[in-house]
């Protein structure tokens, strides 16, 4: 069977592992601070704040910039449902718009429709790998004094214009086991502000300046040594898995593109690929059928959109949805559907295998039954 995915681990991380064992120091330490300043260099920012997941970085990032009850965060309902959970858990509301259908990612052009005097910022997603509209979010939220936070756990190494995800606000990326680079689990703030970067650090330790001396109600959100020791051998080999999932989603799209939707990329975007998503036309389990049956795992990233969740559903007062099926009338605040261009890509969109470990053999496989499914 062929992977959608697969972490790609050596012997230089387990070395990396022992070494952290033998010294006796895992919590949080040096090898934490070497990672943050290896990881902020990576996205040409000053400062990056290590924690225990992408999730945490989401909530920290939103907290240390005073977002919270009464506030609400444009975003996307078309990613994993922590975008939007980390802004509910903050005690904002989230604003849903919809998406670019060539991108999947928010579509900038809903931005005035939903800003009211209580939106604070904006939340965009640069989903599968594929950066969001920076040109256009950056100076709308300069304009109003938004901040801007980027869901980049998806996007290690994107860029725009040579540019890097991460730095065009406060970035916020995962390390989870199948992500571009992995440390098992954890996570990454990254940011230019030194306040917002001290306040997610007293955050994420208990709200300590001091050992044991708390200044805020902070939490345990930290770093082990371990992750981060794995998180230094990653980041060194990160250049190449990147390089390789953009030549393996070239040879993908070069024999798919005849069959099936495949991914684009705006121009001056590196599209990092962390998932390579097709629209596939027909029955989209009967092809996740068939492809399984020829050996090819496959995906679906995701079968359904944050507001259309069984929570998001039961609880509609927790968010609004600013609906894309008629310009004169977009603000909806219930649970009905809306984001038609969302609601479109959750039924279509499957993920195949693009990860670095696929040989040329994978490739043409991949290619040639997706072929053989369309004759």
């Amino acid at each position: 069977m062929i992977p959608v995915a697969r972490p790609l681990v050596g012997t230089e991380e387990a070395e990396a592992v022992l070494q952290v064992l033998a010294s006796g120091q895992l919590a949080q330490g040096e090898r934490v601070m070497a990672f943050e300043q290896q990881f902020a260099k990576l996205c040409h920012v000053q400062e990056a704040v290590a924690v225990s997941s992408g999730t945490a970085a989401l909530y920290l990032a939103l907290l240390a910039h005073g977002i919270g009850a009464g506030d609400e965060v444009i975003t996307t309902a078309f990613s994993f449902v922590a975008t939007a959970n980390a802004i509910l858990h903050a005690g904002a509301r989230p604003v849903f718009v919809d998406i670019d259908p060539e991108t999947y990612t928010l579509d900038s052009s809903f931005l005035e429709a939903a800003l009211t005097p209580r939106t604070r910022a904006i939340l965009p997603v640069h989903l599968y790998g594929h950066p969001c509209d920076m040109r256009r979010l950056l100076p709308f939220a300069r304009k109003h004094g938004l901040a801007l936070i980027e869901d980049a756990c998806q996007a290690h190494g994107a860029q725009i214009d040579g540019v890097p995800v991460g730095s065009f606000g406060t970035g916020c990326f995962s390390f989870y086991a199948t992500k571009n680079m992995t440390t098992g689990e954890g996570g990454m703030i990254t940011t230019n502000d030194p306040a917002v970067a001290e306040h997610a650090r007293l955050l994420r330790n208990h709200g300590q300046q001091i050992r044991y001396y708390q200044t805020s109600a902070g939490y345990n959100l930290r770093m082990t040594e371990i992750q981060a020791a794995i998180g230094l051998v990653q980041l060194e080999k990160l250049g190449h898995f990147t390089r390789q999932r953009i030549t393996n989603a070239a040879y993908l799209t070069e024999r798919l593109r005849a069959f099936v939707q495949t991914p684009s990329a705006r121009p001056g975007y590196r599209h990092v690929y962390h998932q390579y998503t097709i629209q596939v036309p027909g029955n989209r389990e009967e092809w996740m059928r068939q492809l399984r049956a020829r050996g090819i795992e496959t995906n679906v990233h995701y079968p359904l959109a944050i507001h259309q969740q069984p929570f998001y559903r039961a609880n509609t007062d927790t968010y609004r949805l600013i609906a894309s099926s008629d310009p004169f009338s977009r603000e909806q605040s219930s649970g009905d559907s809306y984001l038609l261009t969302t609601e479109r890509a959750a039924e279509q969109v499957l993920s195949l295998p693009v990860h670095p470990g696929l040989n040329e053999e994978d490739l043409l496989t991949i290619t040639k039954e997706i072929a053989a499914l369309c004759v």
